[in-house]
């Protein structure tokens, strides 16, 4: 099992929403270093977070952050899109660009950061997924969560013998700006990354 005290952990979309809730309680529950990724670094907010650029579907920037955050121990990837195109009216490019963030994204992370990893003795990755992904009510960002779902079961196959073990966190409606429009009951995104790190 992975040990948060003293672990070097890396969230995508760490500057606000679950992210940021997520980079505040690893500190508090004794992580060593915490990488806070964002399109912009400059929204990470958190006084002992370490900003770091990182759009995860730009290959480029992904294997810049692996570059700059080479004793990463704990990865989470948490950045994510919610377009919700309808299948049969929105154009294709919609469907594409929330596959692009919501699969293809954790997918460049996981394999550029799965070397650092290993190479730091092992450790953990964090997958963030909704209950959408059993619901197909919300077109492509359903079928991308379900993909992902499908992603970290594979992933969680592939990496043990590696000394990595692979979570995926299932979250209903979290009180974030994606569901802001949202008129339903959520939870806060501190009490979700409480139990993802439980």
């Amino acid at each position: 099992m992975t040990t948060l005290e003293g672990s070097v952990a890396l969230v995508t979309g760490g500057s606000r929403g679950i992210g940021r809730a997520l980079v505040t309680a690893l500190y508090e529950r004794g992580a060593k270093k915490v990488y806070a990724t964002a399109r912009d670094p400059r929204t990470v907010t958190h006084p002992d977070a370490v900003p770091l650029a990182l759009e995860v579907s730009d290959p480029a920037s992904v294997a810049a952050a692996a570059e700059q955050a080479q004793d990463v121990t704990l990865l989470i990837n948490n950045a994510g899109a919610s377009v919700n195109a309808n299948f049969l009216d929105a154009p294709v490019e919609d469907v594409r660009r929330e596959f692009e963030t919501n699969f293809y994204g954790p997918l460049l992370v996981t394999r550029a950061f799965v070397p650092v990893i290993e190479r730091n003795g092992g450790g953990h990755i964090l997958n963030v997924h909704s209950v959408l992904s059993w619901l197909g009510v919300a077109g492509s960002y359903s079928a991308s969560k379900a993909a992902l779902w499908s992603q970290t079961n594979s992933l969680r196959l592939d990496l043990k013998p590696r000394g990595i073990e692979v979570t995926g966190l299932h979250v209903g409606y979290v009180d974030t700006d994606m569901t802001a429009k949202i008129d339903a009951p959520k939870v806060t995104p501190e009490s979700v990354a409480a139990q993802a790190l439980d």
